[in-house]
Order: C-alpha cells, then structure tokens, then sequence
C-alpha cells in the first residue's frame, strides 16, 4: 500500500487515472443517490417527472464532476489551476457573450422542467410536429413522431408548445357500412363493440357510439367516439378497429368496398 501512495505521488499519470476511476465512482454512487431520494409517483405523469428530474440531475452532476476532475488533473501536471478559476471570472462575460445562446438553452431546460411544460414520455405537439419526449436535457429535447422521425429542438426556441399527454383524447372513428344493413342491428353490433372495446383496451367508459355521420356514395359511415389516455390513442384505435371488424363478421354486417364490373364485348 506504502508502495501505491509512493509511485502515485511521484507519477502523474496513476494520479491521474486514480483522480479518473474516482470521479467515474462518485459519479456512479450519486445516481444510486438520486434513484433512492427521488420518489416514485403514483400516477403515470408523475413516474414521468420523476424520470425526468433524474437524468436532468444526472446531467448536471456529470458536468459538475466533469469539471472537478480535469481542473484535479491540470494541477497535478501543474498547471495553475486557482489562477485559471481566476481567470475564468473575469472571462466570463467574454464566455457569456459567446456562448448566449446555450446559456439560453440551460436557462430554458430549467424552466421547463420547473414549470412542468412537459417531462419524458409526454406526447407534445411543437410546430405542427406531434410525438413523445425521447430525450430532454439542459441543452435541447428529443421528439419523436409515430413514423420514427425524431426532431431536435434547442431548449431556447421551445416557446410554444401543446402537451397532448396531460389531457385525455376522443379518437373518432368512422364505420362504413352496407346501405342494406337494418340501422337498428348496426347501432346494436357497434354498442357490442363499444362495450368490448372498453374492457379489451385503455379506453374508459366515455366512449360511445355517436350515430350516422355520413350518408357516402356508397355506404353509411357511422361514428364511434373512443375516450382513452392521449399516449394510448394510437394503440388504441388499432384494438378498436379490429373489435369493430371481429363484430360485424360475428353479426354478418356488411362492409361496402370499391368493385369492378367488366364486360366481355361479343
């Protein structure tokens, strides 16, 4: 041990690496920290919070540690690291003015967070672009859209903004159907499905059959309305469809499609 302390007093290099493993310790011991005192929510939106605020806090300690440790290992190449801290103050408006537009972005990402715009695994609409929060940290959020496009956002550009997941949604379904279908046997096979669909799925018991929303050229469209959690809307409104489909094959209710009549000239 005696021998340790000798060669890393007298080598750079071990302190250094020894100055790196500890900080990747440290490092390591502060997220098990922040996991332990960070609650767990009860409800959805909260474990999203809570996920948030942890790897925000996770960021910050990074940087911080970060930090600690390349001034540690400047100074023991000596380099004089209390004149650097010196002289990082009086270069910090140069700094600022130069970097005003990340500064902006922590300044952003902070308030955010703080002010619950939106956490980690909400569905928010910015620009005309919908999708669920993939990734948010002090200098820009991660949004990706059901198609797999995932768009970058700078934290200081996030003015406006629609969270979608912190209200509930009505997917309306429209449901074509045959001309020749009796409306009152139609009404009671898409109540069934209604009813089906609020035990099979996320939908509560909101939802409903609305009535006839459309008389086509070729079918009569009636309307469904499923009330369900906004970041179910997608999965749900799949279930629905096949629930609708499975009860009119049950029933032998008629779904119109397009056909093409051919004549063979004699």
């Amino acid at each position: 041990m005696h021998r340790l302390f000798v060669l890393m007093k007298e080598n750079e290099l071990i302190r250094s690496a020894f100055v790196l493993a500890a900080g990747i310790i440290v490092y390591n011991l502060l997220k098990i920290i922040i996991r332990c005192f960070v609650k767990t929510g009860k409800t959805s939106f909260e474990r999203k919070r809570r996920n948030t605020i942890i790897r925000l806090l996770e960021n910050i300690f990074k940087y911080i540690i970060f930090i600690a440790v390349l001034l540690i290992v400047l100074d023991i190449y000596g380099v004089d690291t209390k004149s650097l801290v010196a002289g990082i103050g009086v270069a910090g408006v140069v700094i600022g003015l130069a970097l005003q537009d990340l500064l902006k972005d922590l300044i952003s990402g902070l308030s955010i967070m703080l002010e619950n715009y939106f956490v980690i695994g909400d569905i928010i609409e910015y620009e005309g672009f919908t999708g669920e929060v993939v990734e948010f940290g002090l200098k820009s959020t991660k949004i990706r859209n059901i198609g797999g496009e995932t768009l970058c956002v700078a934290n200081r550009n996030i003015a406006k903004v629609k969270n979608l997941s912190q209200k509930s949604a009505n997917v309306m379904i429209k449901v074509p159907t045959a001309y020749e279908e009796k409306e009152d046997k139609v009404v009671k096979v898409l109540n069934s499905a209604v009813e089906r669909i609020i035990a099979e799925t996320d939908a509560d018991n909101l939802s409903e059959y609305v009535g006839i929303d459309e008389l086509d050229t070729s079918s009569i469209n009636y309307l469904v309305k499923i009330h369900c959690p906004q970041d179910k809307r997608f999965e749900v409104r799949r279930k629905a469809l096949a629930i609708i489909k499975s009860e009119y094959d049950k029933n032998n209710v008629k779904i119109p499609y397009s056909q093409i009549e051919v004549h063979n000239a004699k």
